[in-house]
């Protein structure tokens, strides 16, 4: 027994631990009245803009990816070197946030609609509400903005140093403005915050990365 007076190191640690699993369980039940009683929202559906954007954003940041790649190959310039590897990891590393956006929906990676389908559903009104008198985005099926043709994949992978360098610029400063215009159009479609984040970092970081490419292919067209 101890000394009257004196501290009980076995009763200090027991009032800790309780005070600490007092403090886990009014968390827990904070969270769980957070749940219950914030509003539920609706999983986007098959044919949302949110949805739609999901699944071709990724084709588009898949392509890229492997553009990246290639120059990688193509190239012992570091600058460029580097700025490939910047683009191919952040934009493979989105693509997987939209697969699991849809993955998390319910819903199908692939569409039944014509791609780019979801540029032609009215944006959202100052109001909130659809405005239906907007003209549409863009043509369901057309090719994506932005996106390079086989044809021009294969031209660049036959360049090398110079020549490969400044063709892989023009493509993927048109590539990221497609995608800027293709992120502002969901912006224009969607109060979903989840969409919006990422929507929204990707118009920032491409604008940025369009100004340092635009930077990068005057260099090397004026050494030419």
């Amino acid at each position: 027994m101890a000394p009257a007076g004196s501290a009980d190191p076995g009763r200090t640690a027991r009032l800790a631990i309780a005070a600490v699993i007092a403090a886990v369980l009014l968390v827990g039940v904070s969270i769980a009245i957070g749940r219950f009683t914030s509003p539920t929202v609706a999983d986007p559906a098959t044919t949302s803009a949110e949805a739609g954007f999901a699944r071709d954003m990724q084709v588009h940041h898949l392509q890229a990816v492997e553009m990246s790649m290639m120059i990688r190959d193509l190239t012992d310039d570091p600058d460029v070197r580097l700025l490939a590897y910047d683009i191919a990891t952040s934009q493979a590393n989105q693509a997987g946030q939209m697969f699991g956006w849809l993955s998390e929906w319910g819903l199908s990676q692939a569409s039944s609609e014509p791609s780019m389908t979801w540029m032609t559903r009215p944006p959202l009104g100052a109001d909130g509400h659809l405005d239906h008198s907007a003209d549409p985005a863009h043509e369901p099926g057309a090719p994506m903005p932005g996106l390079a043709t086989q044809e021009q994949l294969v031209a660049l992978s036959q360049l090398s140093g110079v020549e490969a360098e400044i063709e892989f610029l023009r493509l993927m400063i048109a590539h990221h403005e497609g995608g800027v215009l293709m992120a502002e159009a969901v912006l224009e479609r969607t109060d979903r915050r989840s969409v919006v984040d990422l929507a929204s970092s990707i118009v920032t970081a491409q604008a940025s990365e369009i100004e340092l490419m635009e930077s990068m292919l005057a260099e090397r067209e004026a050494d030419l």
